[in-house]
């Protein structure tokens, strides 16, 4: 993974995306030195895509616990 600063990514955008495309890895972009984003392969966004797919699934079918903080106390006192 490569850090870039935002103003030197709009220079070389377009051999940031052949880096990237071509399995150079990720790109992160960054602001003040600070992380705003990150250049990566369409092929590891569709598995991101369906890795958050299957854990939101996975939530819905999951049963929820208590929801206040008055429900875990009393809970915790059984």
């Amino acid at each position: 993974m490569t850090d870039v600063a935002l103003h030197e990514a709009k220079a070389q955008l377009s051999a940031l995306v052949d880096r990237v495309s071509s399995g150079g890895g990720d790109v992160v972009i960054t602001r003040r030195g600070k992380p705003v984003a990150r250049l990566v392969p369409i092929d590891d966004e569709s598995a991101i895509e369906s890795a958050l797919a299957h854990l939101l699934a996975a939530r819905q079918s999951s049963t929820p616990g208590p929801q206040s903080l008055r429900e875990l106390i009393d809970e915790g006192r059984r």
